[in-house]
């Protein structure tokens, strides 16, 4: 059964959240029993190979989204609005959100920042019916601005910039935040302070829930070990090591078996001579 916001926003134990990217992935996490699924532009990383998140589409997230709304009918779905879709102004980002919720059936959308134009954005979203998650601290689409994929809320000005956001995106409506490779402690001075559920990633035990890139979790990627994330697999491994013996079977002509094979009659295969 989907989790409403109210009851997301009330469970008595930390909310899990996991990235999906298409039908499996949305599959997997369903009979995981997550709590919320985020198709994330991390896609643009991790499944599209860009070396980051601002090329990706609008049109890419609604493909991917629709993918995973498939394999997950009965989980809360939230979609990042990717770099450029809310920044040009509210009836852009209106636009945008609507048409993220109409093609992939999300149950809400995630924006970046926390900005005077982005507060009015979720604003305006939220009183118009559209669940918003924001997100502050480090922000992926804006990080060159922020030098580069580095912690932050380390110094004092980071650090009142990250919690003025958050206090701001809950003012603003937003009905949860995630916080983004900041100081555990700053986290959870921004969590002790919101009536919302803060989810972080990177931001220490205190959050109200975490998130984790799938591909991150189940070690998809040989050798790409990150501070912020766990590897509770190594599926990338047993991946390539499977690929080598099906490889090595053809070659040594092992594969394909009988068992792998169709037959046929000897009557029609000798009226074909």
């Amino acid at each position: 059964m989907k989790r409403s916001i109210p009851e997301l926003q009330t469970l008595a134990q930390p909310l899990v959240m996991v990235t999906a990217y298409d039908y499996p992935g949305g599959r997997h996490a369903e009979a995981a029993g997550v709590d919320v699924i985020l198709v994330g532009d991390s896609l643009g990383n991790v499944v599209l190979g860009y070396d980051s998140t601002a090329p990706v589409t609008l049109g890419d997230m609604i493909h991917h989204a629709r993918a995973v709304r498939r394999g997950a009918p009965q989980t809360f779905m939230v979609v990042d609005l990717p770099f450029g879709t809310y920044h040009t102004g509210v009836q852009d980002a209106m636009r945008n959100a609507v048409k993220v919720i109409q093609d992939t059936g999300a149950d809400a959308i995630k924006m970046e920042g926390a900005t005077p134009e982005i507060l009015e954005v979720v604003q305006t979203l939220t009183r118009n019916g559209i669940p918003v998650m924001g997100h502050v601290g480090l922000m992926p689409q804006t990080a060159t601005a922020q030098g580069g994929l580095r912690v932050q809320g380390k110094d004092d000005a980071s650090a009142r910039l990250t919690l003025d956001g958050a206090l701001a995106l809950e003012a603003a409506g937003a009905f949860s935040v995630v916080l983004e490779a900041i100081p555990a402690r700053l986290a959870r001075l921004i969590s002790d302070r919101l009536a919302i559920p803060t989810i972080g990633i990177g931001a220490g035990l205190h959050c109200d829930g975490q998130v984790l890139v799938t591909h991150d979790l189940l070690g998809l990627y040989e050798g790409e070990d990150k501070k912020i994330a766990k590897r509770y697999a190594e599926l990338g491994r047993a991946a390539r090591e499977a690929i080598e013996a099906y490889a090595a079977e053809v070659r040594t002509r092992a594969f394909p078996t009988k068992e792998n094979a169709f037959v046929m009659k000897d009557d029609v295969l000798d009226k074909l001579y």
